[in-house]
């Protein structure tokens, strides 16, 4: 009999050759398993029931843990639970489909799935993103021109693209169509598994149009749209971590940059378009998803229609 870690590298294996997940989800089902493993040791097929789970959340919530400069923390939110919970759920279907287990724990009354507030989507006000974008143009001392434009274009892609932090990397030179004005986002980069195409703003062309200006004068050849700036190869993870640390110290703004996603989809809806252009735009698999973004809209965002409600408008 398998142990259970190697049982969650066969679900891996699946989830990556099967299934093509994102390498960005199957980190989050490795970090959410190696995590119930450090905080349950001895969890095992035998001992693996919602009880089990349960004292896994339990501990989650009292621990203590250290962030930034040594400043310790005592829980985490729901929306961090909400994640744990179907990372380690979808494993769980995984082993009682494959006669593993007889009952999923996660199917237990409880272990209901946490009730996430809204307000965890976060959107950025204006005043904000003008200081990020004022920070990344007028006041960092970039190394040169071109990682000053190509900084400038990841910020844009996600304002006004809405696109994830994989997809923004995942971008190739073949998926910009400067002539239709859009950009593709490919299957294989989109965390839902879905090819849509993005219609650009001005903005947004433009920014792309001085990035590839200095591009070309580097002479990259990499199809990969985002480069490192001493090598001909794609920009990682690593350095968009640290971009946006940066960002976050000289602005004086604490963001993260899916907070951008965010604030494109408050942005579409405040323009009027309606929750199906908006799940469309957005990738989403599941309306339900975009719905959420319609129930954390702030109230002053509102007001402007409720004051058009009359008698004259009564049906």
């Amino acid at each position: 009999m398998k142990d259970l870690r190697n049982l969650h590298r066969d679900f891996i294996r699946m989830k990556t050759y099967a299934r093509r997940v994102s390498p960005v989800t199957l980190r989050g089902y490795e970090s959410a398993f190696d995590l119930l493993m450090k905080i349950i040791p001895g969890v095992n097929l035998n001992n693996l029931n919602a009880y089990t789970f349960l004292d896994f959340f339990e501990q989650l919530e009292k621990r203590e843990r250290t962030v930034g400069r040594n400043i310790v923390k005592i829980g985490v939110r729901k929306s961090t639970i909400a994640t744990y919970w179907s990372k380690l759920n979808q494993f769980m279907i995984w082993l009682k489909a494959n006669g593993h287990i007889e009952q999923n724990p996660f199917e237990d009354k409880i272990l209901e799935f946490p009730n996430v507030r809204y307000d965890d989507l976060k959107y950025l006000p204006q005043k904000k993103v003008e200081k990020i974008f004022s920070t990344i143009n007028f006041n960092m001392q970039w190394k040169n021109n071109f990682v000053k434009k190509r900084n400038h274009l990841i910020l844009t892609l996600a304002l006004w693209g809405g696109l994830r932090k994989g997809e923004i990397l995942g971008l190739q030179l073949l998926d910009i169509d400067l002539d239709k004005k859009q950009l593709t986002v490919r299957a294989e980069t989109s965390k839902s598994r879905l090819t849509r195409r993005i219609p650009l703003n001005t903005l947004t062309i433009q920014a792309i149009q001085d990035y590839l200006q200095y591009r070309g004068e580097k002479k990259y050849t990499t199809d990969n749209l985002l480069v490192s700036n001493n090598k001909d190869k794609k920009f990682t993870e690593h350095g968009l971590k640290h971009l946006i640390a940066q960002l976050n110290e000289e602005s004086g703004v604490k963001f993260h940059i899916h907070q951008f996603r965010h604030t494109y989809a408050m942005n579409l809806i405040n323009s009027g378009y309606d929750c199906s252009m908006v799940k469309t735009l957005l990738g989403h698999r599941d309306i339900r998803m975009t719905e959420k973004y319609l129930r954390c809209m702030p109230t002053e965002i509102m007001q402007g229609n409720i004051n058009k409600l009359s008698f004259e408008n009564l049906i």
